[in-house]
């Protein structure tokens, strides 16, 4: 097998057993299993453990930075902008993978290359809602990002405790709900142009 594909496989057994065992409890034993290959061969792509796991916390990072980019970018129409945004952080936890736990619910948070990862979330999709709401409103750069940090808070915060206790309430509906809310606070802000 190429490379590249050896890497992506081991990388999706990597994920299986990290969501369901948690960094401590999963052994690379597990993971060679799993991905049917000899330990000397997850090896020779993985140093170790945790760098295995540090490249799933990247690619999982990346993905809802990305998709909080991709929703901004989506329309110039603010109350939309919310709601693509928060609807990305649950569309994100939603994924069958479970690849949100590595970022949201990581059981290695102490290790601080692991926790600058998932600050790495927070920080990046808080900035880029920062520049949106000080271009459009004209606050203070700190008060942007405090504003901005909320609301990514919100959207993550929410949207776990609608995939473990929903009550049965869709993904869109439950977006929307958060979404609703958060615009009502942060629609209350005038424009500065």
């Amino acid at each position: 097998m190429p490379r590249r594909e050896r890497r992506a496989q081991l990388l999706s057994s990597a994920l299986e057993v990290f969501v369901a065992h948690g960094y401590h409890a999963a052994a690379m034993d597990d993971i060679a299993d799993r991905a049917g290959v000899s330990k000397p061969v997850l090896y020779q792509h993985f140093p170790g453990k945790l760098d295995l796991y540090l490249a799933l916390l990247d690619r999982s990072c990346d993905t809802i930075i990305d998709s909080c980019r991709e929703a901004l970018a989506s329309t110039t129409d603010n109350k939309l902008r919310v709601a693509a945004a928060v609807d990305a952080f649950y569309e994100y936890v939603a994924q069958e993978s479970g690849a949100f736990r590595l970022v949201f619910e990581s059981d290695l948070t102490s290790e601080p290359a692991v926790r600058e990862h998932v600050d790495r979330v927070t920080t990046e999709c808080a900035t880029m809602i920062a520049e949106v709401i000080q271009q459009d409103t004209g606050l203070p750069d700190a008060a942007a990002r405090l504003l901005a940090v909320s609301l990514v808070g919100m959207a993550q915060v929410s949207s776990r405790f609608w995939l473990t206790e929903g009550g049965g309430i869709s993904r869109a509906d439950a977006a929307a709900l958060v979404s609703g809310l958060a615009w009502r606070g942060i629609g209350g802000y005038p424009k500065d142009h």
